[in-house]
């Protein structure tokens, strides 16, 4: 496949999304990624409906997993044990996000692989890292969101009820840091010859996220919350006659426009919003007020008028509305492939465009164990022995 990590070689033995996420951007771009799954398989193939008769394939692990092999073995084995300590020979860049110490238990650790391989790339993800008092609990997504402030942030602006955000927006920011991370780190090793390990932590890399705007008023140590805080006011989510759009006033030249496209000639000559200063002190009367004119008019029209006047401006769809959307459409971000047993499925092309060495979707996302005789039999091992194996139930192939 091409694209510009084309002969990277990554094992990828993670679960749920955050490490299956960041992998799958590795295989988009072109490296070889070989998900190494327990053997009922990693656990979001099941997670909510299935969508093909077997069970395998949810839409969650289709949109994680797509563009990799899969070899099935149980590594609490000692068959497991060598066939992953012969692919950690081969590989590039591990990458696992079991609980801090699971992998040094099973001998996987990272100062362990990497006399085998100094040049591999060990990379280790983990809920809030692998030191201090939460290192040993158990973590997904919402532990992180309320570790990190963005419950906080998202609080409702009259009771201040915290609330999460409806995705699973730490595990998945977290993979971007991730792909990152190992880029990174694969340039450096082009320089010295010598591998790594890379710990991120999913509250690390949220704290990170939120600080530029959401940390605002702790920012500057001994004067603490003297910065607006975007609790205090109402989203930029405004109603008109028949749906929902959003725009922005930062700019002056953005306010005398939203103030022209109003047709009210007093609203530009309003003190409390004349500068940007000023309408970020009376944020909420601001937003209130823009509220007011409008719900007087069509979401249709008011794209038109904020458009004509340079105002930055968005219908705000829902998500069946998306795949329809005329720049989406335009810009072909989504495209369709077929996934066997269960049929056409649509995906987000690789965000990233390059212009040499393009990334692209390598393909579905695998079965079970169904590249698991492949991998076998490239490390030498005879179709007698992998028979045994699957008797022993030690891998799992189709």
């Amino acid at each position: 496949m091409a694209g510009p990590l084309a002969g990277v070689r990554v094992l990828d033995l993670t679960g749920v999304v955050s490490g299956p996420f960041a992998t799958m951007f590795l295989a988009d771009q072109g490296a070889d990624v070989l998900k190494v799954e327990p053997i009922g398989g990693d656990i979001t193939r099941r997670s909510r409906a299935p969508l093909d008769k077997t069970g395998e394939f949810s839409a969650l692990f289709i949109s994680s997993n797509r563009g990799k092999r899969s070899l099935s073995i149980d590594m609490k084995t000692d068959v497991g044990r060598e066939v992953l300590g012969k692919l950690v020979q081969q590989a590039d860049v591990l990458v696992q996000n079991f609980r801090p110490g699971t992998m040094q238990r099973l001998g996987l650790g990272p100062n362990q692989v990497r006399k085998q391989n100094p040049r591999l790339i060990y990379v280790s993800i983990s809920g809030v890292g692998e030191t201090g008092p939460y290192a040993k609990k158990r973590v997904y997504d919402p532990i992180v969101q309320a570790l990190s402030g963005f419950c906080d942030i998202q609080a409702q602006p009259v009771t201040n009820r915290p609330q999460m955000i409806r995705t699973i927006v730490a595990d998945k920011t977290t993979a971007v840091y991730t792909a990152q991370a190992i880029t990174a780190a694969l340039y450096a090793r082009e320089k010295s010859g010598l591998g790594q390990h890379i710990q991120v932590a999913m509250l690390d890399a949220m704290i990170s996220y939120l600080w530029p705007e959401g940390m605002m008023q702790y920012t500057a140590v001994g004067r603490e919350q003297t910065a607006a805080d975007p609790n205090d006011r109402p989203d930029l989510v405004f109603q008109t006659s028949d749906g929902y759009l959003t725009c922005g006033t930062i700019s002056d030249s953005e306010w005398q426009g939203f103030c022209r496209a109003t047709g009210d000639p007093e609203l530009a000559n309003d003190a409390r919003f004349a500068t940007p200063a000023a309408r970020s002190v009376n944020a909420t009367a601001r937003i209130n007020k823009m509220q007011d004119y409008i719900r007087q008019h069509t979401t249709a029209e008011w794209l038109a008028r904020l458009d004509e006047a340079d105002v930055p401006c968005a219908p705000i769809l829902r998500r069946g509305e998306i795949i329809h959307n005329e720049q989406v459409v335009a810009r072909e971000i989504i495209t369709e492939l077929d996934q066997p047993g269960v049929g056409a499925v649509r995906q987000p092309k690789p965000a990233a465009r390059f212009d040499v060495d393009a990334a692209v979707i390598g393909g579905p996302a695998p079965r079970v164990g169904q590249h698991s005789r492949e991998v076998l039999r490239d490390l030498g091992y005879g179709d007698a022995a992998i028979d045994e194996m699957i008797e022993q139930k030690a891998v799992r192939a189709v």
